[in-house]
């Protein structure tokens, strides 16, 4: 890694930071939070339901603010960031898309499972015709090889987009994959793509791998206030902002204004600790998509079963992204199975 290397962060507190508070940021949530980060030096400020664009629904959980009061709240406090949406082809779509680049965002990344890039074309063709900058988001990335991601990525650039991130949805991912798969991009990709990383910390290893991702020429790297996010939350943008200043990386981040911003605005709205637990850990284990934690505990104590056991048979069945009916299915049958063993 050379000296003084410049690289770009994303905060996903107002986004991938909505699975932990079940996505019931209130309007003056969002412009606090919002206006913080906007004067701490994040390049992008990502807000929108947990679930991206059009996610607010009873299968995804109900936000507690509209997507437009939503969106026009954290733009009108935005100046210096670039406002950024998440949107999921299947959950968002081009019109939801158009709609949020009206209320003042300004960048956008088409999330898809890591081997289904081609689903994201005409969003992220439609999305560079309308002037957006663009992204593509591989989720569940530690479940295939370097090679395959390869092939998926070139496909997101080969429609647009502009940087192409390996996403480890499930904080599943050891240094030595993050390696593995952040080389092999920047090496197959045109050097006018950037590559990116989004860590979770179920295995306590996300500021240890978006380390790895920068060494290995990794140029974006996204982070949470106070780690605020799905399953042990995300990279915490004041760690990752103090680690970095220790390493000559240079971020553009005020590590001071980002250390305030986590312990007096985040935590005090945080509805649980943000950390390594029994279950967070097991879906690190086992490989399961971050955002599953929340329905997955409320599925195991439906039906009386244990909440690790629901994660590990997700994890066996390969379970991603949008198959969230699977959780109920699966505590059930282990809840008939538990009931067989007492009879």
């Amino acid at each position: 890694m050379a000296e003084q290397t410049k690289i770009s962060v994303t905060d996903v507190t107002l986004r991938d930071g909505m699975h932990a508070v079940r996505h019931q940021f209130s309007v003056e949530d969002v412009k606090e939070i919002a206006s913080a980060l906007d004067q701490m030096g994040v390049s992008h400020i990502e807000a929108t339901h947990g679930d991206g664009l059009g996610g607010s629904s009873l299968q995804y959980g109900l936000g507690k603010e509209t997507e437009e009061d939503f969106l026009k709240a954290a733009c009108s406090v935005i100046k210096n960031a670039k406002p950024t949406a998440l949107l999921l082809p299947g959950i968002g779509t081009v019109d939801d898309m158009k709609r949020a680049a009206e209320y003042g965002i300004k960048a956008i990344r088409v999330a898809t499972h890591c081997t289904e890039a081609d689903i994201s074309e005409q969003h992220i063709g439609e999305a560079r015709k309308m002037g957006l900058e663009t992204v593509g988001f591989l989720m569940m990335s530690h479940m295939v090889s370097p090679d395959i991601l390869v092939e998926e990525a070139k496909k997101m650039a080969s429609y647009g987009a502009q940087t192409v991130y390996i996403v480890d949805s499930a904080g599943a991912m050891m240094m030595e994959q993050v390696r593995e798969r952040i080389s092999a991009l920047v090496g197959a990709l045109d050097s006018s793509v950037e590559v990116g990383f989004h860590a979770h910390n179920n295995l306590g290893l996300s500021i240890a791998n978006s380390l790895a991702a920068v060494e290995e020429g990794a140029t974006r790297i996204d982070c949470s206030l106070a780690g605020l996010g799905a399953g042990a939350g995300n990279t915490p943008l004041e760690v990752f902002a103090a680690v970095t200043e220790k390493r000559g990386i240079r971020t553009g981040l005020d590590l001071y204004k980002a250390m305030d911003a986590a312990d007096d605005i985040v935590r005090p709205k945080m509805h649980r600790p943000i950390q390594v637990d029994r279950l967070s850990l097991t879906m690190g284990y086992a490989g399961v998509y971050s955002s599953f934690l929340l329905h997955a505990f409320r599925a195991a104590e439906m039906f009386k079963v244990d909440p690790r056991d629901v994660l590990v048979e997700l994890g066996k069945r390969k379970v991603v992204g949008g198959q969230e009916d699977m959780i109920v299915d699966v505590a059930v049958e282990l809840e008939q199975k538990q009931q067989a063993l007492q009879k």
